[in-house]
């Protein structure tokens, strides 16, 4: 169920990110608002909404129930802490150590052997 909760909420980001991209601008709109002519309330005139207008509505929708849904799922099935197990003082992480190198025999001295 989260897997597919999680798929769909990944498919309407990348959804709302092209309907965005795809809209055009009020640039225009905003600047002949303050001072031009021709415009009716601060930001402009409300057109009629446009499909890609209607699409980002409902996949803005879609997006906020499955991010609730999932930030649900997580508070309710934690998987457990990382420090869960540990002693209270004690450390993730331990010191590494130093290998030390084995020991070997010296060779022997060249030189007139008895």
């Amino acid at each position: 169920m989260v897997t597919l909760v999680t798929v769909i909420h990944i498919v309407v980001c990348f959804f709302i990110i092209i309907v965005v991209l795809l809209q055009s601008g009020n640039a225009g709109d905003v600047a002949s608002a303050f001072g031009g002519m021709g415009s009716q309330t601060a930001f402009g005139p409300r057109g009629s909404s446009t499909l890609l207008g209607k699409a980002t509505t409902w996949s803005a929708v879609i997006f906020i129930l499955t991010s609730v849904t999932l930030s649900v799922y997580a508070s309710r099935h934690r998987s457990g802490s990382v420090l869960e197990g540990l002693k209270p003082g004690q450390s993730r992480t331990q010191p590494t150590r130093q290998a030390t190198p084995p020991v070997t025999n010296p060779a022997p001295k060249p030189g007139p052997q008895k």
